[in-house]
C-alpha cells in the first residue's frame, strides 16, 4: 500500500556504495522524493525507482549534500518529456535556495511550484488528483545548524461500513459507496452522514523522515507510533555525542533513543559520516536502546501494509 525506497545513506561525501541523502515514497501510482543529494538519479535506477513523474520533492534543508542532485534531475525530467507541474517544498528560504538550482537546470518544459506546507499539513489529493483521500504530508521543525524540517507522511483508513445499519436507514445500495468515500447523502428528506453507517477509523500508516537533526521533542512527537522511521545517525561512537550536538546531528545511540521514546515499529539508520566504513559495526550501540534498529543501505526497500 505504501512503498519506501532508501536511495542514499551518506553524509557530506558520496561514496562508491553510498549516494547522498534521498528517500523515495510511492503510493497508488504517485510519489514523493525526500531530499535529492548527489547520486540520487543513479541510485534510483539501481533500485528501479522512477523519479521522472514524481509529484513532489520535499527538502529538509538546503545544504548541498541534500540538494546538489536537483539540477541534473530537473534536466532529466525535461529531456524525458515531462509536462506535468512539479511541486518543491521546504523550510523558510525556499525561493532563494532554488534560484541557483533553476539557473543550472536552464529552461524546463514543465512548471515548478514552490510550496510551504501549512502547520496542519496538506491533503495530497488536493494537490494531485489520484492520491488516496487520506494521504497527508506534514512538516515539523528540527534542530540543525540551519533552518530545517522533517516530514511525516500518513495514510489514514476509514472504519468498516455497516450494511445492516444502512439497510435500517433505507439507504439505496447505489449510495453506499458515496458514504464510504466520506460524503453525505440525501434519502427522501433526510441527510445521512457517513458516521451513521461507518465504524471508527482504523489504524492507518505513518512514515517519518528526520532529515538532519539533533534530538528534539518535535521529532519525537512526529514519529510517535510510526510504522517506519528513517533517522539520521551521522556519528557512530557514543563518545561523539558532543560533536553531534555541535553540528546538529545524532549518534547511532541518540537516534535509537528517539525511536524508543516514540515507540516506532521500525527504525532505519541513515546519513552516515564518510568516516564510518561499516555502519554494522556500530549497530549494537543503537540496538542497546532500540533492539529492532537496522542499518539503512542504499536501495533498501519496504512495502508497508495496513495492520488489519
Amino acid at each position: 500500500m505504501l512503498d519506501i525506497t532508501l536511495l542514499g545513506t551518506s553524509a557530506l561525501l558520496p561514496l562508491p556504495d553510498r549516494a547522498l541523502t534521498a528517500v523515495f515514497l510511492s503510493c497508488a501510482g504517485h510519489s514523493i522524493l525526500f531530499d535529492c543529494g548527489e547520486g540520487t538519479q543513479s541510485a534510483a535506477r539501481k533500485a528501479h525507482a522512477s523519479l521522472i513523474k514524481t509529484d513532489m520533492i520535499a527538502l529538509t534543508h538546503y545544504h548541498g549534500d541534500h540538494t546538489f542532485g536537483l539540477p541534473g534531475l530537473l534536466q532529466t525530467m525535461g529531456s524525458m518529456g515531462r509536462t506535468e507541474p512539479l511541486v518543491i517544498t521546504g523550510p523558510a528560504g525556499l525561493k532563494a535556495a532554488m534560484e541557483p538550482i533553476f539557473k543550472l537546470a536552464e529552461w524546463l518544459p514543465f512548471e515548478i511550484r514552490l510550496l510551504f506546507l501549512p502547520p496542519e499539513g496538506i491533503s495530497l489529493k488536493s494537490l494531485f488528483p489520484g492520491w488516496p483521500d487520506r494521504a497527508r504530508l506534514c512538516a515539523f521543525p528540527t534542530r540543525h545548524r540551519v533552518i530545517s524540517q522533517g516530514y511525516q507522511f500518513t495514510l489514514g483508513r476509514a472504519g468498516l461500513f455497516n450494511p445492516q445499519q444502512a439497510k435500517a436507514l433505507n439507504i439505496p445500495v447505489q449510495l453506499w459507496s458515496v458514504l464510504q468515500r466520506g460524503e453525505s447523502v440525501q434519502v427522501n428528506d433526510q441527510i445521512i452522514l457517513p458516521q451513521q453507517v461507518m465504524g471508527p477509523d482504523r489504524a492507518g500508516l505513518k512514515f517519518v523522515f528526520s532529515g538532519d537533526t539533533a534530538p528534539c521533542e518535535c521529532l519525537t512527537q512526529a514519529a510517535l507510533d510510526a510504522d517506519l522511521f528513517i533517522c539520521e545517525a551521522t556519528y557512530g561512537e557514543n563518545e561523539q555525542a558532543d560533536l553531534a550536538a555541535e553540528y546538529g546531528h545524532m549518534t547511532f545511540a541518540l537516534a535509537a533513543q528517539t525511536a524508543a521514546q516514540a515507540q516506532v515499529r521500525r527504525l532505519w539508520l541513515a546519513h552516515y559520516s564518510q568516516r564510518i566504513e561499516d555502519p554494522q559495526a556500530f549497530l549494537p550501540l543503537a540496538q542497546a536502546h532500540f533492539p529492532a534498529a537496522e542499518c539503512g543501505q542504499d536501495g533498501m526497500q519496504l512495502s508497508l501494509q495496513f495492520h488489519e
